[in-house]
């Protein structure tokens, strides 16, 4: 008896402890689906406003084939050309007072921000496109050292026209001799083009992405991606979400760790590599750059460079490239003027630098480009303290804020009333390039942190511009329909861009 009783007892309390267990596993799970639930109702105020009734209904689609043309008519119907999106804590403005008031004015009050850095951080780390402060100064005075010398410029120059000549050209002459006249898609094309000149000129490889008889090789994609999926975690109205679904490591980020796994792996390799050929002799970004810091910074960071170094090279040029030659399509005008520019300025077939510069109207051309299709649609800042815009807008701490570049491009009260006309003229003055303000022109940014690799990619997209128009038509089959974009850091069309290439008559 005295056994069977022990027994009994036992059984008894390990039925306490079970349920105990099983009340406090209960209690676990729901605590935390309530903080949870708690984070989520914090994290962004509720609002039935107009506007965030229509963003969080997906309802302007009905309207606007992108997202950035529904923001450029929220912009423009403003008094002030600021609006807010409650629901994402968001200002957005096309006001140039109110871009230079944050980029020049009170910089130090619009830092990239941390909430910036960690939707960001996995794919660009503490590169110079996702940092602040001291980190951000020592990268912007390496970089600036670097890009500004006459030795660099020189060098990209012989490498750009060397893959013009070598590559890019033949494979133009190719597709322009099949019979029926042979298509391809331009988008891919110039992609292919600038990750093999971005990789020769910052790290010294060739990919030899140009063969297009091979795949986009698994690198650009997994960067295509990784893009995507980061520019996606800014769209959500609650952060908790994305960061939950990283902690558990499924769908959207799941996608994007592998993606980043790539990456990584190319990234470690490149720098692998340097160490054992050596830097101190490399003509090549990473190599001056490593050559500049010796053992001072980690593979890490250096990790962060060559991302920055890729997603600035070959996104920006490739986009831009790609909208320049879809626009000609549709204002042959504008094409004939830029081929009469050319015959004037070419010299035997043979580009230089000095020709380049003297052509004002391929260079009004293309930045007219730009400004109607900016390479990067939108930047943001978060405010460290309390502030008032110029306009009257009043900035709560910790608010995102963003300037708008594709909605300033299409402001009739910043480019009059032929604002949405592709009209290279309005940069000519006497037949001379004259630079507009960069806080109305905001394509390269503006003050502290205005881009300091835009007179290289002006550079290589000139280039490949006179060469390519010096030889060839190229018919853009999508020319009379509206671009459609993708999710992305960087602008690219869905769908591709399938084009006719045709010899010049």
């Amino acid at each position: 008896m005295p056994t069977s009783a022990t027994n009994q007892m036992e059984m008894e309390i390990a039925q306490v402890q079970n349920s105990l267990s099983h009340l406090f596993f209960t209690f676990s799970i729901s605590f935390l689906f309530f903080s949870i639930i708690v984070l989520f109702l914090r994290s962004r105020p509720w609002c039935n406003c107009h506007i965030c009734k229509t963003y969080l209904s997906f309802s302007w689609r009905s309207e606007f084939s992108n997202f950035s043309d529904w923001y450029t008519h929220l912009l423009k119907k403003s008094a002030t050309g600021t609006v807010h999106i409650h629901v994402l804590g968001t200002t957005i403005t096309a006001n140039p007072a109110n871009v230079q008031h944050m980029l020049k004015t009170r910089f130090e009050n619009y830092p990239k921000g941390k909430q910036f850095s960690s939707i960001l951080g996995d794919f660009l780390g503490h590169g110079i496109f996702n940092s602040d402060g001291d980190m951000w100064r020592f990268q912007r005075k390496m970089a600036s050292l670097e890009l500004g010398s006459v030795s660099v410029r020189s060098y990209a120059f012989k490498i750009v026209s060397t893959e013009i000549n070598d590559r890019l050209i033949p494979f133009l002459r190719s597709i322009s001799g099949r019979s029926n006249s042979g298509t391809v898609d331009i988008q891919d094309l110039f992609r292919r083009f600038a990750l093999d000149t971005i990789c020769k000129i910052s790290f010294g490889l060739d990919p030899g992405c140009l063969d297009l008889d091979l795949p986009m090789s698994d690198f650009a994609n997994a960067f295509d991606t990784a893009s995507r999926l980061s520019a996606l975690r800014a769209t959500t109205t609650a952060p908790i979400v994305w960061k939950l679904k990283r902690f558990l490591n499924v769908g959207s980020e799941k996608e994007l760790k592998h993606a980043i796994k790539i990456i990584d792996g190319l990234a470690q390799a490149v720098i692998r590599q340097r160490r054992k050929i050596g830097f101190s002799t490399g003509h090549d970004l990473l190599s001056r750059f490593m050559g500049a810091v010796q053992e001072q910074v980690d593979d890490k960071f250096l990790r962060d460079i060559v991302v920055s170094f890729l997603l600035a090279g070959r996104d920006t040029v490739a986009s831009g490239l790609t909208t320049f030659f879809l626009l000609l399509s549709q204002n042959p005008a504008v094409a004939a003027a830029i081929r009469e520019e050319i015959e004037t300025n070419k010299k035997d077939g043979v580009l230089c630098p000095g020709q380049l510069n003297n052509m004002h109207y391929v260079h009004a051309a293309l930045y007219e480009n730009l400004r109607l299709y900016p390479p990067v649609q939108f930047d943001s800042k978060f405010s460290a303290e309390d502030d008032v815009l110029p306009d009257g807008t009043f900035i709560r701490k910790g608010t995102r804020v963003m300037y708008h570049p594709y909605a300033m491009g299409r402001m009739e009260s910043i480019w009059g009333e032929d604002c949405m006309e592709f009209k290279p003229e309005r940069w000519l003055r006497d037949g001379v390039f004259t630079p507009e303000s960069l806080f109305k022109y905001t394509v390269f940014q503006a003050g502290p942190r205005v881009c300091i690799g835009k007179e290289l990619s002006i550079m290589e997209m000139k280039t490949v511009i006179v060469a390519i128009m010096l030889r060839f038509n190229i018919d853009v089959l999508m020319s009379k329909e509206k671009p459609q974009f993708a999710l992305g850091l960087t602008a690219s069309i869905k769908g591709g861009v399938q084009a006719r290439i045709l010899h010049q008559s």
